[in-house]
């Protein structure tokens, strides 16, 4: 795969990946092209030597993973399906000054003032009965901009480009139609008429930016997208896992809810890898010696260097976008890093001549976390962090490099556990 077309599928992976069931959808459609066989939770397994699987959860987390004659140890390379949003509340339909609006709460650390005057969809999963009275579940996309929170104008706030403080229960309630007596039911039954719905049971939905990623830059060098964080690197190892032979020992896990601290049955803090693992090793000792032979690479975005704002940085670790792939470093395990873990990758990386950076965050700032230390904390395994340089993090419009995924992508095809 060349540069060119593995950024052109990136964008349309990035554009259709609107939530994490559509992003988990997108990424199982993909394993079943690279040939893998879907397994089922609550089925017993026969694994088959030298084939090829995956398993999801929740409908919005994912785990795939070959199944070799030798596989004492793994590479693992763990990524996460959300991203910070705004999600539909239950009873959402609010009509106030002739106007009817639809209330949300905000999802994970969102930047919320990047939310304003942007032109809003709404998807998710929907639960409903139908014609049977039977249970119905379908993902649901309106495809088109139905909403948008409106700016105050700046005659009515002067201190605006001063200071303008976001309530995110008062301001941030995107604003539908002038129309009255909305039903919520009929609006969202609206998009499942051909499955004869008639009662809406339940909703996960969340608004999105209906502008598309797009190359930017003088030179086309930028990615600018919604959801980089994290399906940049959704995108990166779900290449490299459809790209892996079935004998060479490689697993992906795409979790839910990092974003919120991935404290749920389908994030990083929850059972499902373990489960996995512990399924696909057979008995007890088999499985203590995969942890202990594996590495998992936690691969999620990283703070590049703000020419506006490199202040924000330490100056010696402070990544450039394009300049290679990050390793995150930090002494409070915040990042799972250990020299063991970061000399295989930065190993891997210099075989193929491919550069690597260093992140450490300023000692006076504090530092975020990954599913890295969640993961490493549960299982036991030796893990890694990385990330790919990006600016506007938790926007609702990020920007990356055009060549980071690309190296990030060689560098997990030639690593070893």
């Amino acid at each position: 795969m060349q540069l060119q077309s593995f950024n052109k599928e990136l964008l349309h992976f990035l554009n259709e990946g609107v939530t994490p069931f559509h992003a988990t959808a997108n990424i199982t459609k993909a394993l079943r092209s690279a040939g893998f066989t879907e397994l089922y939770e609550r089925d017993q397994w026969n694994l088959q030597e030298g084939s090829k699987y995956f398993v999801t959860r929740n409908d919005a987390s994912v785990i795939a993973f070959t199944y070799p004659k030798k596989r004492q140890g793994y590479v693992m390379m763990g990524v996460h399906t959300d991203s910070p949003c705004l999600k539909l509340k239950p009873n959402a339909i609010v009509e106030k000054n002739g106007m009817t609006q639809l209330s949300v709460a905000p999802y994970g650390g969102l930047l919320m003032n990047p939310w304003f005057d942007r032109d809003l969809s709404l998807a998710g999963r929907l639960s409903f009965t139908n014609a049977s009275g039977a249970i119905c579940e379908e993902y649901i996309d309106f495809k088109k901009p139905i909403a948008t929170i409106a700016s105050l104008a700046i005659h009515l706030d002067k201190e605006a480009n001063k200071n303008r403080s976001v309530n995110a229960q008062t301001d941030l309630v995107p604003i539908l139609t002038c129309r009255k007596g909305i039903s919520l039911e009929a609006l969202l039954l609206s998009q499942v008429r051909k499955k004869n719905p008639k009662k809406l049971l339940s909703h996960e939905l969340s608004f999105y930016d209906t502008q598309k990623a797009a190359f930017i830059g003088l030179e086309a060098e930028f990615i600018a997208s919604a959801r980089l964080d994290n399906l940049l690197s959704c995108y990166v190892a779900m290449r490299v896992l459809c790209s892996t032979e079935a004998q060479k020992a490689y697993l992906l896990v795409c979790s839910d809810h990092e974003e919120v601290g991935s404290e749920s049955r389908s994030g990083a803090a929850g059972s499902f890898l373990e489960s996995v693992l512990k399924r696909l090793s057979g008995d007890f000792e088999s499985y203590s010696r995969l942890i202990a032979d594996s590495l998992l690479v936690s691969c999620d975005n990283a703070h590049a260097v703000h020419p506006n704002f490199s202040d924000k940085h330490d100056a010696n670790h402070a990544p450039q976008i394009n300049k290679g792939v990050v390793v995150k470093v930090n002494a409070n395990q915040r990042y799972a890093s250990s020299s063991r873990g970061i000399s295989k990758f930065v190993h891997a990386a210099q075989r193929i001549n491919a550069p690597t950076q260093e992140f450490v965050t300023r000692s006076d700032l504090g530092c975020g976390s990954t599913i890295g230390p969640i993961t490493a904390t549960r299982l036991g395994v030796e893990t890694l962090d990385i990330g790919l340089p990006t600016f506007a993090m938790h926007s609702i419009r990020e920007l990356a490099g055009t060549a980071d995924a690309f190296a990030l992508y060689k560098i997990l095809m030639e690593l070893e556990h």
